[in-house]
Order: C-alpha cells, then structure tokens, then sequence
C-alpha cells in the first residue's frame, strides 16, 4: 500500500536512509560528546576551519560550507567562542573571520582519531569497497539534488 503517495519501493528506501542518517548522527555525536566533549556542530566547524587557508574563514561562508542558516552558525560560533575553541575577528566594514585558536585545534586533534575509528565502525568497515564507491556516488547525486534546489 503506498503512503505519502510514494510506492512501497520508495518508501522503504526513504525511511531507511533517514533512520539511517538519525541513528549515524546520534551515535557519532556521543562518540563526539564521551571521548572529547564536542558537538557534531563543533567537529564540523573545527573540520572546517582546520582545513582553511590560514585556518580563518568568514563566518558567511562558514555557513554556506557546513549548510547552515546565518543565525545557526552566528550562535555556534558564540557558544564554542565562549570555549576557547574558536574567535572571531572583523572583516572589512560588516564581515567577520572566525579563526581556530590553538585550544580548538587540539581539541580537533585530540577527537579526531576517535571519529574516525567510529566512522570506520559504523559506515565504512560494514561495505565492500564497491558499495562504499556506490554510496558516494548516489549520495553525492542527492547532495547535488538538494543543493541546487536551495539556489532556485
């Protein structure tokens, strides 16, 4: 019987990608949470100023990477600011760097290794290099999907 007006085919394969991307999300996120007191948020926003020239981004563009609303990111960076992991810094008139403080990239450094075992554990090691290659590619494909619908 269909619902939602998707086939029972269609269902099926939404909810468990969605179950599956909740329970992902839960269970890296307590990984995160037990071995080096971080958020999801946090790691990504750390990934991400890690990986950028001079470990420095506009906040503007932070958001635009991670995926994130203005207001999500301005509060994220607030709250790990207050931490020591991250600072901001004025950007011409109206910008804003945030900048990874050394504090933030230990941090980083520190729950890294343990991500990356859990990731392994839980999403990579369960596929066969083919499966893995064919999740990317169909992942990547949605992605695309979503992120063009955001700029219409």
């Amino acid at each position: 019987m269909a619902q939602l007006g998707l086939t029972e085919r269609e269902l099926r394969a939404w909810r468990t990608s969605f179950l599956m991307v909740e329970l992902l999300r839960t269970r890296v996120e307590q990984q995160l949470q037990a071995d080096g007191g971080l958020s999801n948020a946090d790691y990504t926003v750390l990934v991400l100023l890690a990986e950028a020239p001079e470990r420095r981004m506009r906040a503007y563009e932070l958001g635009r990477v991670a995926g994130w609303e203005k207001s999500r990111m301005h509060h994220q960076l607030t709250r790990m600011e207050r931490r020591g992991l991250v600072t901001r810094e004025p950007c011409g008139s109206r910008g804003v760097y945030a900048v990874l403080t050394a504090e933030g990239l230990a941090a980083l450094r520190s729950a890294a290794p343990g991500h990356a075992r859990e990731v392994r554990r839980l999403f990579v090691d369960p596929l066969t290099p083919e499966e893995l290659e064919r999740f990317a590619d169909v992942a990547a494909k949605i992605l695309d999907n979503l992120q063009a619908d955001a700029q219409s």
